[in-house]
């Protein structure tokens, strides 16, 4: 079997295994269901036609083509272990951040303040714990998905929750590349779960286009942040 055949096979898998349909990959990418099906069914699926679908499910084509060779879909979420090791440590939280996405070492090195001997080590962390899989020549394999769920009520969410947010919201948010809205109103059960639905397509959308520039180099990219929360609870009547 050829390289690419393996990439459709193992696409094929990577999708089922992530919770979605040949349906849920036309409408990401604004063709029909049976284009989709007819893409899988030619042995000469083209790259830029893989590619499309790996940024419709949120991938590139390494991280299909590190699944294809593993043949294990990513892990959703980390251990209580894990999350408490990143959270005891910021610079291995940033390192993690860096290898999700896909920093490499020369960028890491140029851009942060780390030897190569302490970015090795960090490293080297995340593969004991079972985050990475760490390569030759500094070369990285995520044992996680890229957009790996936080664990409910777990470390990572109390640091969320306890210093990340209010520092977030502390920023004025006067910049052109800056926007903070705040909007309340009352709706009825049925369009509250579909502005919960739209929040969540949000942040898939969010995540798409986080995976497709992955592929740039560091300095064709800028860091951005994305918060949602809708609180949707019944009014508060004064008396």
């Amino acid at each position: 079997m050829t390289l690419r055949l393996e990439l459709v096979d193992s696409l094929k898998r990577l999708i089922k295994a992530r919770g979605l349909t040949y349906a849920d990959v036309a409408g990401r990418i604004d063709i029909s269901e049976a284009s989709v099906k007819r893409w899988f069914s030619q042995a000469d699926m083209t790259l830029e036609k893989l590619e499309a679908i790996c940024v419709a499910i949120g991938c590139d084509l390494q991280e299909l083509l590190e699944f294809s060779r593993s043949e294990k879909p990513p892990v959703s979420e980390l251990s209580e272990e894990q999350e408490e090791a990143l959270v005891a440590d910021p610079r291995l939280f940033l390192a993690l951040y860096l290898a999700i996405n896909r920093f490499s070492e020369d960028d890491v090195l140029s851009r942060y303040k780390f030897s190569k001997p302490e970015w090795t080590l960090l490293l080297t962390r995340l593969d004991r714990l079972g985050i990475i899989e760490l390569q030759p020549m500094n070369k990285v394999r995520l044992r996680t998905a890229r957009n790996f769920r936080w664990r409910a009520g777990g470390p990572i969410e109390q640091l969320f929750a306890r210093q990340l947010l209010p520092e977030f919201f502390a920023q004025p948010f006067v910049d052109d590349d800056e926007k903070l809205l705040l909007l309340a109103g009352s709706v009825s059960a049925p369009t509250a779960a579909l502005m919960k639905q739209r929040l969540e397509d949000l942040a898939r959308e969010f995540d798409l286009l986080l995976a497709r520039d992955t592929s740039l180099v560091a300095s064709e990219r800028t860091g951005v942040s994305l918060v949602l929360h809708a609180a949707l609870a019944p009014e508060r009547r004064s008396t």
